[in-house]
Parts: C-alpha cells; sequence; structure tokens
C-alpha cells in the first residue's frame, strides 16, 4: 500500500493528481500541504477531503521546522509548491528565486529521509527553454535533450526559470530517486482566472452581443494538454521504473494551434460565436511558439495525452461556469 505527498497539494495540478490517485485501491494514505498564497479551500478541496486517505494541512515549505515534522513513510513525493505567476515574478524576483530553491532544498532534504521512497517528483516549466528560444535556434517540437540558456539574470522574468534550471541541478545531484517534468501548458478545472482559457471564458461572457473579444498575441502557437491527461502522465511515471533519473516533458505535442484558434474554440465551447476577435498586441515576453517533443515520455510510458482540445475546453467551461461564474465560488489566486 503506498503513501504519497503532495507538495502544493490544494493548487490545481496537485488537487488533480490527489483525486486521481485516490481512486487507486493501491493507495493508503495522501498527504497534501499548502500553504494556501493561491490555493483556495474550495468544494473540490473538501470533497476529496470526506475520503479518509486524504489529509491536507496548512504548511510553509520554506520554514525547516515545518518541513521537517513531516512523516518519514512516504513512497512517493510529488513537489508541486513554488511561487509562480506572472505578478509574482515581475514584483518579487528575489522572492521567487531564493524561495523557489529553498522549497525544494528542504522537500529534498524530507525525500533523504524517507524509509521508503521509490520516486521524488520535481515541477520544473516549460520557461526554462526559454533562453534558447530567445537567442538561438529551438526546435519545434522541443526535446528535453536541448541545450538551455539563460535569459538576462538582471530581468525578473529570468528568476523563475533560473530557479527551475537550480532545481533541476539540485535534483540531479540530490542523491534520491529523482524525476524532472517540465508541464507545458497544462489547463482545465480549477486552474484560477490568469491563465489564458479561464481567461477568455470570464471576457467573453460579459461582452455585449455582437460585440468584440480582445485577444493578446493572437499569432503565437502552442500546443495545450488537458490536465486529466497531465495527471495519468504523472501517475503513470511513478509506476515506470525507467522514468527515474529523467527529465520528461509533460503535455500535449499536438494540434498546435494559434492563440487566435484557441479563442474561437474557447467562444464555440461557451456558445458565443456571435462575438469577433480584436487582435491585441503580443504580450512582453511572451514566446511566439512552444510545443513539447513527447517522444520520450510517450516511449516510457507507452500513451500519450488523448482528450481533444474541444472537448477539454468544454468541460473546463462547465466546471467555470457552474462553479465560479454562476456559483459565486472561489477560484484559485
Amino acid at each position: 500500500m503506498k503513501r504519497v505527498l503532495i507538495t502544493g497539494g490544494a493548487g490545481f495540478i496537485g488537487l488533480h493528481l490527489a483525486s486521481r490517485l485516490a481512486a487507486e485501491p493501491g493507495i493508503e494514505r495522501i498527504d497534501l500541504v499548502d500553504d494556501f498564497s493561491r490555493a483556495v479551500q474550495d468544494p473540490d478541496l473538501a470533497a476529496l477531503l470526506a475520503d479518509g486517505r486524504v489529509q491536507c494541512r496548512r504548511c510553509d515549505l520554506t520554514d525547516t521546522a515545518q518541513v521537517a515534522a513531516l512523516p518519514d513513510d512516504y513512497d512517493v513525493i510529488y513537489h508541486f509548491a513554488a511561487i509562480i505567476g506572472v505578478v509574482h515574478v515581475l514584483e518579487r524576483p528575489y522572492d521567487v528565486l531564493t524561495l523557489n530553491v529553498r522549497m525544494l532544498e528542504n522537500a529534498l532534504a524530507l525525500a533523504r529521509r524517507q524509509r521508503r521512497l521509490s520516486r521524488f517528483f520535481f515541477a520544473s516549466t516549460s520557461e526554462v527553454y526559454a533562453g534558447t528560444l530567445r537567442y538561438f535556434e529551438l526546435p519545434m517540437p522541443t526535446p528535453e535533450s536541448t541545450p538551455l540558456a539563460v535569459t538576462d539574470p538582471a530581468e525578473a522574468r529570468t528568476s523563475y526559470m533560473l530557479s527551475k534550471i537550480y532545481g533541476e541541478s539540485m535534483c540531479a545531484h540530490s542523491g534520491v530517486p529523482y524525476t524532472v517534468v517540465r508541464p507545458h501548458n497544462i489547463y482545465g478545472p480549477r486552474m484560477g482566472l490568469v491563465h489564458v482559457i479561464p481567461e477568455l471564458m470570464k471576457k467573453a461572457r460579459l461582452i455585449e452581443p455582437g460585440g468584440s473579444l480582445p485577444v493578446f498575441s493572437v499569432d503565437h502557437r502552442r500546443t495545450f494538454c488537458y490536465v486529466a491527461d497531465a495527471v495519468e502522465m504523472l501517475r503513470r511515471m511513478a509506476a515506470t521504473a525507467d522514468c527515474a533519473y529523467q527529465v520528461l516533458n509533460l503535455g500535449a505535442e499536438s494540434p498546435e494551434i494559434s492563440i487566435g484558434e484557441l479563442a474561437r474554440t474557447v467562444l464555440a465551447a461557451i456558445g458565443r460565436t456571435d462575438l469577433t476577435i480584436a487582435a491585441q498586441p503580443a504580450s512582453p515576453g511572451s514566446p511566439a511558439r512552444r510545443a513539447p517533443d513527447m517522444g520520450k515520455l510517450t516511449g516510457l510510458i507507452g500513451w500519450q495525452a488523448e482528450t481533444s482540445l474541444a472537448d477539454g475546453i468544454a468541460r473546463t467551461w462547465e466546471w467555470y461556469r457552474t462553479h465560479v461564474f454562476e456559483g459565486g465560488g472561489p477560484s484559485a489566486r
């Protein structure tokens, strides 16, 4: 029977992963820790905690004593906790650098004292490829073997990327059985309102009939991965021994679409095809393309993302419509 710890467990991917793992009969206990700086205590979290195997505690992972008080009997640790988000990165770059590293340092110290640990997962980011994209030729889709270049260290946005590159190196030299994952545009219910898909939904539903929806970076291209597919990949990684000591992209390799096409898919899902798209300038710092090469992971676990973009957006809309836009419930900060 497995015992699992998820840091940032009340957040977006963390809670979806916990819900998926709770459906497995082989899971004895799932512990979630979160400082609730971005996550919220909502009905989804309450419903999960009704399962007696799932517990959630408030924990500041920058506090060594609080982390040291956690148990030493975990089989798998997923470390998702981090300071993320453009606002935090631009306003608090020093905190992003130092606190993300401190949280990982404490999480790795916890991992090293485990009596039965089989895997430690570290959530890195697709932002690690940003410097290579800016200064060199970045292959698309992008494989994990791509050499990494760092943008100007004095730029605030570099802080997040650099904390994750440094974190990947920490894992590699930690002595614990690790897997580094680089998420690419994971979306779905409960991700908050500051991400492109829920943000488009929020704006579109408030526009008068026949109006225009402003869309930034309309020509930039992305692939998107529905969160249920992402957590299935994470579950399979933990069950696949060959995924240990690997750096792996997490996402969908196709279809690669423009943000303008994404906006039209959102409008179709929410029933607002009466709106036109008003192209706006590109968002500062937004890469023109982002798509992961998923060949390495698919070869290891024998599975790839299968939820269509239209279906995933429809499911996301239904959750936001019911829980947030009409239900008035809280959303992640």
